[in-house]
């Protein structure tokens, strides 16, 4: 198969500095994009500020004869978050491609987690999303075209201890991405999620002596191929974890009409309501949302109980 590049693109990948979104910044560019290097350089917590996460992997590309631009400016704020893409505009002139990784964790049980460490998590990882894909999206519609690719994580789709700011964020990218997806879907703008898993600072405090081998390198690939213009769908979540690679879908049970219900109804009719043995699933494009309605309507139209 012939080697999938990005000559002539621009890539804007935030939390470059470490990890994921490195690997993800050294394979753009060692496939010929230009890149933006975005990161604050804080801790795990999001606390402080270091300019040489940034600045290491520009060096690192330009010496291996990429072109490469740091920006260190912080995705938790508006104003962060359009200087990271006016820094692709002005040094490049365009911005093709938007991989959101940037991030931090606050554990703490549920019933002790502070306001204060919520916002915390919620401003990089969501707020932040929307901080950067806001700014990015217009010039993408305005070029026709766009590759933007968002980060959840198994604890946002399946949520996981200690982390319910964290997740509660990395739930809130799927919705995110959708919107991009379908504004995007008439102006070239494709939009999606993937849900990664490697063995970075990120697994702090974590017990990752019985994982099997799970480096960046294992994810990059996947998010590479969302970043490109051969990218076939939008609207969809990819999970790569260990060296597998799956889709993640929402699907619903085909359900159970009633011209109306009492408690008692649902508690009677909870076995056929649960029932996934037929699953129904709405895919985001091209009308899911749409479609979801049509289905429950024509439900409805029957006047009699489905199950």
């Amino acid at each position: 198969m012939t080697e999938l590049r990005f000559d002539g693109r621009v890539a804007v990948v935030t939390g470059a500095g470490r990890g994921l979104g490195r690997s993800y910044a050294l394979l753009l560019a060692a496939r010929g994009a230009a890149v933006v290097v975005n990161d604050s350089g804080g801790g795990l917590d999001g606390e402080g500020a270091d300019a040489g996460p940034a600045h290491r992997v520009v060096d690192e590309i330009t010496d291996a004869g990429g072109n490469a631009v740091a920006s260190t400016d912080s995705v938790a704020t508006p104003d962060g978050g359009r200087a990271v893409i006016d820094t692709a505009l002005q040094r490049f002139g365009r911005v093709d491609i938007l991989v959101h990784n940037a991030g931090i964790v606050r554990r703490a049980p549920l019933r002790d987690m502070t306001d204060e460490d919520v916002d915390a998590v919620l401003d990089v990882h969501l707020r932040g999303a929307f901080h950067v894909v806001r700014p990015a999206f217009g010039p993408m519609c305005d070029a026709g075209y766009g590759r933007i690719v968002l980060t959840s994580s198994i604890g946002g789709l399946y949520g996981n201890h200690d982390v319910a700011g964290y997740a509660a964020a990395k739930a809130g990218m799927l919705g995110l991405a959708d919107v991009a997806a379908i504004e995007g879907a008439a102006h070239g703008v494709m939009a999606n999620v993937i849900v990664p898993a490697a063995v970075t600072r990120m697994a702090d405090g974590i017990d990752t002596s019985a994982y099997p081998p799970m480096g960046a390198e294992l994810v990059a690939p996947v998010v590479g191929y969302l970043a490109h213009e051969t990218c076939s769908f939008s609207g969809e979540i990819l999970v790569a974890l260990a060296g597998r690679v799956a889709v993640a879908t929402i699907t619903e049970s085909t359900g159970v009409h009633r011209p109306s219900w009492t408690v008692e109804d649902v508690a009677e009719h909870l076995p056929d309501i649960r029932d996934l043995s037929q699953p129904v699933r709405f895919p985001v494009l091209p009308d899911g949302h749409g479609d979801h309605l049509r289905y429950s309507f024509a439900m409805a139209g029957h006047g009699a109980a489905h199950a």
